[in-house]
């Protein structure tokens, strides 16, 4: 064979393998995930993850993971991590570490019936929220995604200093822009709001009375300074019983 004809052989070969990667990541971007490749995937569990091997990647992890970023780092599909979450979520149930869900991003976390303990051993009281920042919270927590127009509307004050001091603790977050003339920001809140009110997840929030509910939902109405979560029960009480700094420990290696 001629050189000419080895090397026509090889382009074809090369546009042969690369027709065929094209059509690989083609089909992983419908599915919404990278399409990893055969190199990022060796030696990784892949869909034959246990729920041992993602609990032990969660206790490491220095900050909430998403789905999609561990399916990438386990090389598992959607579907398996979707269910080794469950499982460990059922698993660890009762214990002193909890699996906590926000939305797309999952972490560990101590158990809130241990923050006052977890307080003591690390010599750390917990920070108290004011009343005005808490029912800034509350609104934040019931009505995300919400803009400080929104939030200013129903308290009927403004709000920029009790929702920077809430950004500033992370317990909210900046979740986008809204639809609107200016594009504001919206908020929601976090995953270390979850800790610190020892919730697993947004559907643990207590239901809300109906006058308050309806207050929520009522723009301008007037402020009302609110020491408790709507529900009932001190959010102060349930901050100081969370941990220090209001929050349990993050996981074993925070």
């Amino acid at each position: 064979m001629t050189d000419e004809a080895l090397n026509g052989a090889g382009h074809a070969d090369e546009a042969s393998r690369a027709a065929g990667a094209s059509r690989t990541a083609e089909a992983g971007s419908a599915d919404g995930v990278d399409a990893p490749t055969a190199e990022a995937t060796e030696g990784l569990p892949g869909d034959e993850l246990t729920e041992s091997q993602l609990e032990a990647l969660l206790f490491v992890a220095e900050r909430p993971l998403g789905r999609r970023e561990l399916a990438t780092l386990t090389g598992a599909s959607p579907g398996t991590i979707d269910a080794r979450l469950g499982d460990l979520e059922v698993a660890l149930a009762g214990r002193g570490i909890r699996l906590l869900l926000d939305g797309d991003r999952v972490a560990l976390a101590t158990a809130p019936e241990a923050g006052l303990l977890i307080g003591r051993y690390v010599g750390r009281e917990p920070t108290r929220l004011s009343p005005a920042t808490l029912e800034t919270l509350a609104i934040v927590a019931y009505r995300q995604p919400v803009t400080k127009a929104a939030i200013e509307r129903v308290r009927g004050v403004d709000a920029e200093y009790a929702l920077r001091s809430l950004l500033h603790r992370r317990l909210v977050v900046e979740l986008g822009r809204a639809d609107a003339p200016g594009r504001p920001n919206l908020y929601g809140t976090s995953v270390e709001f979850l800790e610190r009110f020892g919730l697993v997840s947004l559907d643990e929030l207590p239901l809300l009375d109906a006058d308050v509910a309806q207050r929520l939902a009522t723009p301008g109405s007037p402020d009302r300074e609110v020491d408790e979560l709507p529900g009932g029960g001190s959010a102060e009480d349930s901050a100081e019983a969370a941990g220090p700094d209001g929050g349990p420990g993050r996981s074993g290696a925070s």
